[in-house]
Order: structure tokens, then sequence, then C-alpha cells
């Protein structure tokens, strides 16, 4: 018989790691304290964009978020096959855009490097990006363009991931408030606030800036912390802006409603998530340097999310040493969203005791203990 697995945690890589499990033929129930994708998963502006992101070294976290992306275009049509439901996934490309000439070396830099991992990424003038992109800045001297890069609407994901587990068998259990590990060793149980109890043979923990509460129950150490990260929106025509728009003061993604998503400011702020006029004004001091038009508009939404980043900036993925039936993966900060293919393949090869697709050596949970 298939081993019965409970995920903690209802984030959109609980979700994505459970609708996995249910395909490998095993017994899944998810249990989330509050609801399913409210924290980081639901505040994300959803981008699939490793090479813009990651421009210094092409280490083994580059390689898990470059075989995510790779692994998005099959991935994307299964969520929306077994969910029965349609989300925004749009292949956009994206323009890391500079503004001085020193600049543009490190993106001739970042375009070595990255060619060796096949990586289609050209170096434009100014010319050549304006053309690409019309209304961006004069201040703009140019930019590395990905046409891999790409984009999905995390709200709409988030609810096709959530009914692709329920249309699939999996047991869906939110709004615990409060959930207790109480047996570890010999078999897992939970009970939530309520009372309710939970069983199952296999623990896979994914419960993001919380995942700090486990400390005490493993006696091991777990450096991971809420970020929270503030974004705003504008309203504009579908299509005005075509790429994803990246400089080193953040970016601003235009989704098919014409809504122009623009982040991230962060600041530690606890578990805080209201949204500050502080926080705000780092994202519009900015955004009219890329794109002059925003100056004489105002954001017509703003939120926060809470992202977890652990000490080091890596998330924690791997079976516990010593709770041989727990699998530990939290910590991908501002990264679930486009980790949350490869996560899910990786940590259902652990549930299964297969040899991951890709090494996790540098994920090791148990790394700062």
């Amino acid at each position: 018989m298939a081993d019965r697995m409970i995920v903690l945690g209802g984030g959109v890589i609980g979700l994505a790691t459970a609708f996995e499990l249910r395909q490998r033929g095993l017994e899944v129930a998810v249990l989330e304290i509050k609801s399913f994708g409210g924290q980081a998963s639901g505040a994300a502006a959803g981008m699939l964009a490793p090479y813009s992101e990651i421009g210094e070294d092409p280490d083994d976290f580059f390689r898990l978020c470059l075989s995510s992306l790779r692994l998005f275009p099959k991935w994307q049509a299964d969520v929306k096959k077994a969910s029965g439901l349609e989300f925004e996934y749009t292949e956009s490309g994206s323009l890391h855009c500079v503004y001085h000439e020193a600049d543009l070396l490190s993106l001739s830099s970042r375009q070595g490097w990255q060619k060796e991992f096949g990586v289609e990424a050209t170096i434009l003038n100014q010319s050549a990006t304006q053309k690409l992109e019309p209304e961006l800045s004069g201040e703009v001297i140019g930019a590395i363009h990905y046409p891999e890069e790409s984009h999905v609407y995390a709200p709409d994901y988030v609810k096709a991931l959530e009914k692709a587990c329920e249309r699939s068998g999996v047991e869906l259990y939110d709004h615990l408030e409060h959930i207790k590990l109480e047996e570890w060793e010999s078999g897992i149980r939970l009970t939530s606030k309520s009372g309710q109890e939970f069983e199952a043979d296999q623990l896979v923990i994914s419960s993001g800036a919380w995942a700090k509460e486990y400390e005490d129950v493993f006696s091991l150490n777990f450096p991971i912390y809420p970020i929270r990260g503030q974004i705003c929106a504008y309203q504009l025509v579908p299509e005005r802006i075509k790429h994803i728009l990246y400089s080193s003061q953040g970016y601003l993604v235009s989704k098919a409603d014409g809504t122009l998503v623009n982040g991230a400011s962060e600041d530690i702020a606890g578990f805080e998530t209201t949204v500050t006029e502080k926080g705000i004004n780092r994202l519009t001091n900015w955004n009219h340097h890329m794109l002059p038009f925003l100056q004489e508009l105002k954001p017509f939404h703003q939120w926060a999310g809470l992202r977890p980043a652990t000490q080091d900036g890596y998330p924690l993925i791997g079976r516990l040493q010593q709770a041989n039936r727990v699998i530990f993966y939290p910590g991908h900060y501002r990264n679930g969203i486009l980790l949350s293919a490869a996560t899910a393949k990786a940590v259902a090869d652990l549930a299964v005791r297969q040899l991951p697709f890709i090494s996790l050596d540098r994920f090791e949970p148990e790394r700062f203990s």
C-alpha cells in the first residue's frame, strides 16, 4: 500500500507538492492554518525569471530555478487540465535594463556564463531596447533581452493548484488556526486547535515563514525569517507594456487585464503585513525612471506578503536525518511561484524514496545545526 502523506502548509509550494504526490499515486492531505495561498503565494507578481533575478553566480540555486522554468510549460498545462481552470501564463520575455555604461559590462559577464546553460540572451543598445518597448525612459541606455522568461497570474495559479488537488483526490483542510505535531518517530500524528487528528506515514513541511516553529520540535536550527514584500499596481490599457521590465531597483510586469504590477520593496517587520507609505514610496520614487508616464499616475492597488527567507538565501529541501519520516522544505523567499514545479517534483522523488531528479545537496535542511 502506498504511503499516506500530510503536506503541512497550503501555499503555492505545498499545493504544488500535494498535486505532484497525488500524481505519483500517494494518498495526500494538505493542512493549512489560514487560507490556501494567503501569504507569499497570493501576493506574488508571478514571475518566472531566473536569468534576470540571478545575475552573479551559476550555482545550484540557479540550476534549480532554471530546471523549474523549463518544466513550467508542461507543468502549467497539466495543472490547467487537472483543475479545469484557466490562468494567465504569458511567455512575454524580459528586459533587464541598465542606466550606466559601466553596467553594460556586467550584462556581458552575465550573458557569458548563462550561455553555458543554453540561455538565449541578447544585449541591446538603447535604440534596440526602445524598439521592443517604446515607452521606456531615455535614461535606459540598454538591456539584456531574455525571450524565455515568462510569468503567471499568481492568484489564479494558486486557485488552479487548489482545484487540481481537490479534483485529483487530495484532502484539503484550511483555517485550522493552529497545528501541533504530536508524533513523528513511529508514525505521523498532528492535531488542530479544535482537536481534530490527522495521521500519516510521512510528513512534508512547507509552512513558509512559520517553519522556524519546528526548531524546538526537532532540536535543529532553522534560520527562516519573514521578509515583508510590498507591491503596488497601476491600471493600463492591456498590452501597453509587453515585457517583464527589470532594473537594479525592482521590476514591472504587465498582466493580461492591463494591470501593471510594480515590486517589490522589502523590509523586516516580523509577521506584519500592513502596507506602509514608506514601502510604496520606494517603488514610486524609481518607477518613472523606467516608464516616465507613471509619474502622472497613482497606484490603484497596494498590498504586502511575507516571504520566507533563510540565513544564506537558499531554501531548505530534504529529508531530516534524525526524523526519517519528515521532509522539510520551506524558505523559497521570493521564488516560490517559479520553484513550485521543480520543488514539487524533487520532494515527490524524496517521498517515494527515489534519487531526486536534481541535486539537493546545497539545500540540506540541517546545514545550520
